[in-house]
This record gives C-alpha cells, structure tokens and sequence, in this order.
C-alpha cells in the first residue's frame, strides 16, 4: 500500500461488438450526463502481492459476490475528470495527475492500497485513445471519466479488504447547461452535515455522496436545486454544497473561498481557480467563512457574487439561498465575476488560450 509501487503495465483486449457509428452518433448529439458509456473499460486488481490484471477490455458488468466487501463496508473511492476535443481535432485531458495524487490521499484515508499516478494517468489515457470517436466536439461536450476502486474481497469480517478493484469508465456529456448558465437555488442544511474533524471529508469516497442524498432530497423538497452543508461543530461555518466548492465575490474586488480543513473535499476545479483569479489581479483569500457572513454580506451588497464550482459544470451562479424560515436573493443572472472566471478556465480547456500553468495533458 505505499506510493512507490511499480508503474502497471496495461494488456489491450478489444470489443468484438463495438456500439454501431450511427448508434454512437446519435448518443453524441444529445448524450445527457452519465446514461451513456463508450465499448471498453480499464481494470486491474490488488492483492498484498501488488497489483495484477491491469488491461483494457470491453465494457461489460462487473460479477461480483454478495459476500463482496465493499457492499457492506463502502470501502470505495472514485474520481471525475474530462477529456476534450480541441478545434484541431486533439483530444486533451484536464490535470489528470491531480485526479490521480487525490485518489492516493483517498486511498491512503480510506486503506486502500495507493496506485501508481502514474499508472492512474496511463490508464485514462489508455481509455481515451481506445474510445477516441466517443469524444463529442463543439459546445461544452466532453467525455467525462471516472475512475473508481472498490474492495471486492469476498469476505464479511471488519478490516481492509485484501483484493481490491481499479477502474475506469468513460460516458459522453452533453453541456450542464443545455440552455445557457443560469444562477442555481440552494437549501441550507441545518439538521444534516457533510463531514467532521477526523471524518472523510477531504476524501473522494462514495460514503460522502450516500450521506448527502437524504440532504440532497430535502432541498429538492423546498424546490431548491442543491444543498449547502455547515460544520458538524458549530453550525456556523460554510464549507461546501453537495458535490461543489463555494466562492464569495466582494464588491472591493476581492474573493474568498472556505479554507481546507480536512472536512472539504479538495477540489481541481478550486484550486485552477484560485490561480485563474490571482492571474487577473483578484485577490483570493482561503478563510472560514460563516454564514452569517454571506447572509449579512448579500443584504449590505459586500457580497456581489456567489459561485460553486466542480468537475460537471465547471462553475455555477448561485442565484437563492434558502433556509426553514428565510431566504436571500444573490440575483437571476450570472455576475461578471463568475463569467470571466467560468470563461477564462473553459477556454483553457477547450484550447481556446494558453495554459501558463500547464494543466492540460494531451492523449492524442
């Protein structure tokens, strides 16, 4: 379980039934989010021996066993990143070694074994050259890839499973939105937390997400479209909404964002961000940030803008918060902020500017 393992070297076995182009075409030109998946697969598996069976195969169900670990001790993480089809007709990935160092750190949290970022990046890579034609072009189409390991030690007893599974899927995406960017409405969780000191929050793993829902739920319940989540301690701290990192722009110019403290997932798309902001001259500051501040901060117009931000859809307006009892309004169009900064990263990567930082990864 240490990070100097061996970098895996990937076998390549292809689908004898790829999904037919006309099928594939019409999935491209409408492909929603997560519905779809292209013919083939990355797998490989962990044993104390070390990792094993890394490859490429067609994509087919996993068979697993009732008594497989992970069904009962959610002993799993994952990943989200994208690829891109540049104007050229390129296909770059977005810091997939940044996927791959923050699957480590969840591993590591989780006690699962560490694999390779290397091996993390190649097997992507290998997944995106191998589905190429599943890449759509134009608009805010992607191919989004999720990475995931799973314990799948068929085994009932309370430890680290001693066999894990590694994998990676690809599903086309369409654009989050389909009509143009539209501030969001957010339900204040006031009975439920996302994470505490000591817990998993900074971990990618599917216990957060699971935990969530029942959130998740109720703010749809209140006719909001996500739910804002405080710390499990005081009940004052704002520290992220459901699946996305949160940022406060105040009318001096300046932003801040929710500090990382463990209990916050630490987020690619956050941390591009806070360089994209320092490069146009904002000041960013990384802070506890409460919410009496942001309900005090709207009402006296400190606060000009608020924004999340996240793999799916890069970065959204918040536009209501909603709480039992109450509600603020943030305004029903996307500030100038948020679109220079959603702007300035999707032109990053779709290869419409340069990437000083040298974020994106070419795979063809």
């Amino acid at each position: 379980m240490t990070a100097t393992a061996p970098a895996l070297e990937f076998s390549t076995t292809l689908t004898s039934n790829p999904v037919a182009p006309e099928r594939r075409s019409e999935i491209l030109a409408n492909p929603g989010f997560g519905t779809h998946f292209t013919d083939h697969m990355v797998t490989a598996t962990w044993t104390p021996d070390g990792w094993r069976d890394a490859g490429l195969r067609p994509y087919a169900p996993l068979a697993l066993d009732p008594a497989t670990a992970v069904f009962h001790y959610a002993q799993a993480i994952f990943e989200g990143l994208k690829a891109y089809r540049h104007a050229d007709g390129s296909i770059w990935t977005f810091r997939p070694s940044a996927n791959g160092e923050r699957m480590m750190r969840s591993a590591h949290r989780m006690a699962l074994p560490a694999l390779p970022v290397e091996s993390f990046v190649e097997a992507v890579d290998l997944l995106v050259r191998t589905d190429a034609d599943w890449v759509p072009a134009g608009g805010e189409t992607s191919l989004y890839l999720r990475p995931f390991m799973f314990a799948s030690e068929v085994f009932l007893g309370v430890r680290p499973a001693k066999q894990v599974t590694f994998c990676v899927i690809a599903s086309p995406a369409g654009a989050y939105f389909s009509s143009g960017v539209k501030p969001v409405d957010i339900w204040l969780s006031s009975e439920y937390t996302r994470a505490a000191p000591g817990g998993t929050g900074a971990a990618k793993c599917a216990g957060n997400y699971a935990a969530s829902l029942i959130a998740q739920q109720e703010a749809i319940e209140h006719g909001c479209d996500q739910v804002c989540f405080l710390d499990a301690v005081e009940g004052k701290w704002v520290e992220e909404l459901g699946g996305m990192n949160l940022y406060f722009v105040h009318a001096d110019g300046s932003i801040v964002t929710p500090e990382l403290t463990g209990t916050i997932l630490e987020g690619i798309t956050r941390d591009s961000i806070l360089a994209l902001a320092a490069d146009r001259g904002y000041k960013v500051d990384e802070r506890r940030f409460s919410i009496d501040e942001w309900r005090e901060g709207v009402a006296s117009g400190d606060i000009t803008e608020v924004f999340a931000c996240g793999t799916a859809a890069v970065v959204t307006p918040l536009g209501r918060l909603a709480w039992e009892g109450g509600e603020l309004s943030m305004g029903s169009e996307p500030g100038p902020v948020t679109k220079e900064i959603r702007s300035a990263l999707l032109d990053v990567q779709y290869g419409r500017a340069d990437d000083p930082h040298g974020w994106m990864h070419r795979v063809l």
